[in-house]
């Protein structure tokens, strides 16, 4: 069943501490952003089925310059929710995007291949999964830059003590 080649797919990202982010191709200062998953598609080769696309794709994916990231993915799969938030670190070479991190399994790296579209702002990532020829495909879309908006008031502080 495609629900178990999710599992390793998905595994937890946690605690790694970010490094400077290393690339050999620059990319636009849009590319650091938070984006929104809109679509996940698993390629099962050991199934002679079609491409699985995962219904109730959900969550966030943040790039920072830093080389940081984190990643607050949830799905729905034969109708039980699934949630996978993991921190770490990445790096980008040419198309290829490599994410390092530590779950309680210990250190662990996952690798694939992106696409930036700078006038959509969209992402797409593609992980290569287990056993070779399995993967993974998201796509992304940058979310709105938030709109600025009106300072809280400060609250002056009483004069008078409470008792």
């Amino acid at each position: 069943m495609r629900i178990f080649l999710l599992v390793p797919l998905l595994a937890g990202l946690f605690c790694v501490s970010p490094s400077k982010a290393q690339t050999t191709d620059p990319v636009p200062p849009t590319f650091y952003s938070t984006y929104t998953y809109t679509a996940y598609t698993v390629y099962d080769t050991t199934s002679a089925g079609p491409p699985t696309r995962v219904s109730g794709v959900g969550g966030t994916l943040t790039l920072r310059a830093d080389g940081g990231y984190e990643k607050h993915l949830s799905i729905v799969a034969s109708g039980k929710p699934y949630y996978f938030n993991q921190t770490g670190t990445y790096i980008l070479t040419g198309d290829s995007i490599r994410f390092a991190f530590s779950d309680l399994k210990g250190s662990d790296v996952q690798r694939g291949t992106f696409r930036f579209q700078p006038d959509t702002r969209r992402l797409s990532i593609t992980i290569f999964g287990y056993p070779v020829g399995n993967r993974g495909e998201y796509e992304l879309v940058a979310t709105p830059p938030k709109a600025p908006g009106k300072s809280p008031k400060a609250r002056a502080k009483s004069a008078t003590k409470r008792k």
